[in-house]
C-alpha cells in the first residue's frame, strides 16, 4: 500500500497557519511577494521563522515559495534571502527558475527543492530531469487528466504533488493591466489604491456573462483566476491508490472558515482510506460540508481531471 499523502495548504499569516494545522493540514506554503507569487498573504523572514516554530508544534512542515519570474535585479538579494530561510529552518523551497535551484545548492544544500513550473510540468522525463538536478518533488500541471496523473508516480524518481481543490491561475502578466485599463477609461487609479486580493474585481466575457474570473494586481503584475473551483474529493481514492505524495488545497481568495472546512473534509477522506483501502467509501457528509459553504457563483468542478486540455 502506498504511503499516506501530505495535505498541503498556502497560508497568509501565522493565525491562518495555526487554524489550518488544527484543521488537519500537514504542511503550509508561505512566503513574501517579492519572491513568491499568488500567495494569500505576505510573510517576512521574521514571520517565517515563527511559522517554522508553529509548524514544529504540530509536527508539520513549512515550504517557502520562490516561484516568481526572476529578474537580474531580484538575483541581487536572492542569496541573502536563501541564507535567511535556511537559518529559519524551513523544510523546502518551491521554485520554477533554475537560478533558485543553483542558489540553494550553493548556500543551503540541506533544503529540499520542489519544482513548480505551472502548466509545463506535464511528463515524467522532464520531472526526472529536474530530479537529477536536485529537485525532490514536482508539482504536476493542473491541465493533466486523471489517467495521466495516476500513471505518473510509477515513472517518477521524485515525489509528486497535485492540486485537488480550489481555484487556479489561468493568466499572468507582469504588466498592471487593470490600472492601465482604468486610466484608458479616464478613471485613473489613485496611487496606493487597492487592486489586490481584497478588492473583489472580476473579468467577465461577453459570451459567458454568468462566469466571473477573479482578477487582482500586486507587485508582480496582473493575475486572472479560474471562474470555478476544483474539487476532486469524490475521486480522491484514485489519487491515493496511485501513490501521489502531496495533495494541495488552494486557499487563495477564500475565507479562512471555508478553507478549514475543506481541509477537514479532505483529512477525513485520507484517514478513512488508509484505515481500510479496500473497504473505502466516500462519506457524502464530507463533500456536503463543502457545498454548504461554497460560493454559489463558483461551481465545484473536476477541473481538467476528466477533460481534454488543448494547449
Amino acid at each position: 500500500m502506498s504511503k499516506k499523502p501530505e495535505l498541503l495548504v498556502p497560508a497568509g499569516s501565522l493565525e491562518e497557519l495555526k487554524r489550518y494545522f488544527e484543521a488537519g493540514a500537514d504542511a503550509a506554503l508561505i512566503g513574501e511577494s517579492k519572491y513568491g507569487m499568488r500567495l494569500p498573504g505576505d510573510m517576512t523572514t521574521r514571520d517565517i521563522a515563527e511559522a517554522v516554530q508553529v509548524a514544529r508544534e504540530y509536527r508539520a512542515k513549512i515550504y517557502v515559495s520562490l516561484n516568481n519570474l526572476m529578474t537580474n535585479s531580484m538575483l541581487e538579494g536572492l542569496s541573502d534571502y536563501v541564507k535567511q530561510l535556511a537559518e529559519c529552518g524551513v523544510d523546502a523551497i518551491e521554485f520554477g527558475d533554475p537560478s533558485v535551484l543553483q542558489t540553494v545548492h550553493k548556500l543551503a544544500p540541506q533544503l529540499k527543492l520542489h519544482w513548480n513550473a505551472e502548466m509545463t510540468s506535464t511528463n515524467y522525463a522532464t520531472a526526472n530531469y529536474w530530479g537529477a538536478k536536485g529537485a525532490s518533488r514536482v508539482m504536476l500541471a493542473r491541465e493533466l487528466n486523471m489517467d495521466e496523473i495516476t500513471a505518473m508516480p510509477s515513472s517518477l524518481n521524485i515525489e509528486s504533488e497535485v492540486q485537488v481543490h480550489g481555484m487556479t491561475n489561468i493568466y499572468h502578466s507582469k504588466r498592471s493591466l487593470v490600472q492601465s485599463y482604468m486610466t484608458h477609461q479616464g478613471r485613473p487609479v489613485v496611487p496606493g489604491s487597492d487592486l489586490g486580493l481584497k478588492r473583489g474585481l472580476f473579468l467577465v466575457e461577453a459570451e459567458r456573462p454568468d462566469e466571473k474570473f477573479p482578477i487582482f494586481e500586486d507587485a508582480n503584475g496582473t493575475h486572472i483566476m479560474s471562474s470555478d473551483d476544483i474539487c476532486i474529493l469524490e475521486d480522491l481514492h484514485l489519487l491515493m491508490a496511485s501513490g501521489v505524495d502531496s495533495f494541495k488545497i488552494e486557499t487563495l481568495l477564500k475565507p479562512e472558515a471555508y478553507n478549514e472546512i475543506v481541509i477537514t473534509s479532505y483529512r477525513m477522506a485520507i484517514e478513512a482510506y488508509f484505515r481500510d483501502p479496500k473497504g473505502y467509501e466516500l462519506d457524502e457528509s464530507w463533500i456536503e460540508a463543502i457545498r454548504d459553504v461554497q460560493d454559489p457563483e463558483r461551481e465545484l468542478t473536476f477541473g481538467f481531471f476528466y477533460k481534454e486540455q488543448v494547449y
